[in-house]
């Protein structure tokens, strides 16, 4: 039997859980839990806020178009995330919804846009990033939100990174071929010992040459093929995480 019931109506709401808080929903959370799943009065729904845990909540109709809910019991305690920054060019359009979502299923802690020398799209919308956040969280049974961040240079994004983190390069032109050898090797250095990380993931043009050297030199900078195909940057998304976090993250 699974662990998680994930047929469960689940929210994100932007409100304090406890036990007997009363959260009012907006109009777009009552429609969809009133009209859309067709929810009764005490009907149990799972919310979370990223910093209190998952809360059992009944829902308290106030008519035909509005409600609340009412904390009752908490289902799992807020865990950490792992210190991941997800850093890309932005796509366009779904490519870009898709990417955020997958990347976030993958368990990234930030996304960072990056306007690189080859971006294509140079304007990011934010508010539709969270938005991709949110509907993924929702639906994965995910406690916690990543860090939604303003884009920025991509020099001064990498001359910006700390020492300590490590930095997996997703470089076509990575000496080592087997992404899960390059990997191992940097957990074998770092032991037990928790770490930061940073996945890079270029335009759909790839990176210049200036670029490459400039995260090459960084002094824990790993960097990785994603096998002998050349991978949309969506797709590159995921498979890029999931060597992450299979080796280094919070699978082992």
């Amino acid at each position: 039997m699974a662990l998680y019931d994930f047929t469960a109506p689940r929210l994100f709401v932007d409100a304090p859980l406890s036990e007997g808080a009363r959260i009012s929903l907006d109009r777009a959370q009552a429609n969809y839990l009133l009209n859309v799943l067709r929810l009764k009065a005490e009907d149990p729904v799972l919310v979370f806020n990223g910093r209190d845990g998952e809360w059992k909540a009944e829902l308290a109709v106030e008519g035909r178009k509005a409600a609340d809910l009412v904390c009752v019991l908490r289902t799992r305690e807020q865990t950490a995330p792992l210190d991941l920054i997800y850093a890309f060019a932005p796509l366009k359009h779904a490519r870009l919804d898709y990417m955020v979502q997958k990347a976030v299923e993958m368990g990234a802690g930030a996304l960072q846009p990056l306007l690189t020398r080859r971006t294509q799209a140079t304007r990011v919308n934010l508010d539709r990033m969270r938005s991709n956040a949110i509907e993924a969280a929702e639906q994965c049974g995910i406690l916690g939100l990543p860090d939604v961040r303003d884009e920025m240079n991509f020099d001064k994004f990498v001359n910006g990174l700390e020492k300590d983190r490590v930095v997996v390069f997703c470089d076509e032109d990575a000496p080592v071929a087997n992404p899960v050898e390059a990997l191992s090797k940097a957990r074998e250095a770092r032991g037990n010992n928790a770490a930061k990380f940073v996945v890079i993931v270029g335009p759909e043009g790839g990176f210049v040459e200036q670029e490459r050297a400039l995260v090459a030199a960084h002094e824990r900078c790993i960097r990785v093929s994603l096998g002998p195909r050349i991978l949309r940057a969506d797709t590159a998304a995921v498979a890029a995480l999931a060597l992450v976090q299979s080796v280094l993250g919070d699978w082992t």
